[in-house]
């Protein structure tokens, strides 16, 4: 079990670690701590998951099968459960996730938790394809709740979720194209356009150059060997390809038709995803704002490149779950990766989202952020995490700090 997170700037400081094997272990556990918090890859880089005090909980024995259901064309799954290897298995079935984050190494549970996503303009987040999910409250008792667009994106404040259902769609295949050196006037000019381009689509950048480095387009036809004035890459590319990275733990390129599962990630599962142990942020904005958005970004370009290993732009569809993001309508996604100097980055942060606070900015849960955001069904979430949660036993610092505006 971890002691930090994923890129190790947080040093975890829970008193003890529990490994449930079994609900009802979990259940006790839960009904005689203080406080509790579950922690699934550790690919968080704030204090989300920490549990100062309190019991941390490794869900990965627990109860680990996976339940597909071709007739309501569902998955039931553990919490656990990484993506990458939930991929396998649906597809083995006929079935695909509408869509997918980067790194497929993730749990199912702490990616849903903090609606993180994949890319595409018609693709709602991770989050959106849960269709239920059991969840161990404070007391120790197990809920069941379906349809509920108040507990997915839960933020470990609810509870600890055992088991999620997900939405499948049917098995498809793409194929992906990189581009290199898109001139920033065709990004600006023909935004929408470069959107849709393809089933998701990635424009990668330090915002200091005069052209976007690469845009990755995933879809099931051939975009052409000139893209809006970006050239086809004449061999693969990692994101970073700019900062000397080899594209060697990528998912394949150069056109080649295959999986859903083994296109949409930007990375394979059996490799380190990245480079590890980088930091990273990602801030969010209505797409009516992207050019605007980008604008504000390339003007802080000088101070951003020297920190960064590459900035990545996509767009997210919209949903109305209470805690996403994305709730209320489409976001233009911007996501930073930046070299592990976490001091630098936390210099950079308020000065990035006072250059995004007019276009209504929203940070990424579990990311580096400086000042939460305001959410239309935060005082409605707020009386949820009360109701089932009256002493507290699941809010950390980080929750008291970003839900409940505790100091």
């Amino acid at each position: 079990m971890r002691e930090t997170n994923w890129a190790g700037n947080q040093t975890f400081t829970a008193e003890r670690i529990f490994r449930p094997r079994t609900v009802e272990q979990l259940q006790d556990a839960v009904a005689g701590a203080p406080a509790v918090k579950p922690l699934g890859s550790g690919h968080c880089f704030n204090d989300i998951a920490d549990c100062p005090g309190g019991v941390q909980l490794d869900l990965s024995a627990l109860e680990t099968d996976v339940v597909l259901d071709a007739e309501s064309s569902t998955v039931s799954v553990p919490a656990a459960a990484r993506y990458g290897d939930l991929a396998v298995q649906v597809h083995a079935a006929g079935f695909a996730l509408a869509n997918l984050a980067s790194l497929p190494h993730c749990t199912v549970a702490g990616t849903v938790a903090t609606a993180t996503h994949g890319s595409g303009r018609r693709n709602q987040s991770l989050a959106s394809a849960v269709s239920g999910l059991e969840l161990v409250t404070a007391d120790g008792e197990l809920k069941t709740f379906s349809r509920h667009d108040g507990v997915v994106v839960g933020l470990g404040a609810l509870g600890v979720v055992t088991r999620l259902t997900l939405d499948l769609v049917p098995s498809f295949d793409l194929r992906q194209d990189v581009f290199d050196g898109l001139p920033w006037e065709s990004v600006y000019e023909h935004f929408d356009e470069i959107q849709d381009a393809g089933y998701s689509v990635s424009l990668f950048t330090n915002w200091a150059r005069d052209e976007v480095d690469q845009v990755w387009v995933k879809g099931p036809g051939q975009p052409g060997a000139d893209f809006l004035g970006a050239t086809a890459a004449d061999g693969p590319r990692h994101p970073a390809h700019a900062a000397g990275i080899p594209a060697g733990n990528c998912t394949p390129q150069l056109g080649v038709t295959g999986p859903w599962h083994e296109r949409i990630p930007h990375f394979r599962l059996d490799f380190t995803p990245s480079i590890g142990n980088e930091l990273q942020t990602e801030y969010f904005v209505p797409v009516r704002h992207a050019v605007e958005a980008m604008e504000a970004m390339r003007e802080l370009g000088h101070r951003l490149a020297p920190v960064l290993l590459t900035s990545e732009i996509r767009t997210v569809a919209g949903d109305e779950l209470w805690l996403s993001p994305f709730h209320g309508g489409d976001r233009l996604a911007l996501h930073f990766t930046w070299l592990p100097d976490e001091k630098a980055v936390r210099e950079l942060l308020p000065v990035m989202e006072e250059r995004l606070a007019p276009f209504d900015v929203r940070p990424h849960w579990g990311k580096l952020f400086h000042r939460a955001a305001a959410y239309p069904r935060l005082p409605d979430f707020r009386a949820l995490a009360v109701e089932l949660d009256p002493d507290g036993k699941f809010r950390n610092p980080f929750v008291r700090r970003h839900v409940f505006g505790e100091s």
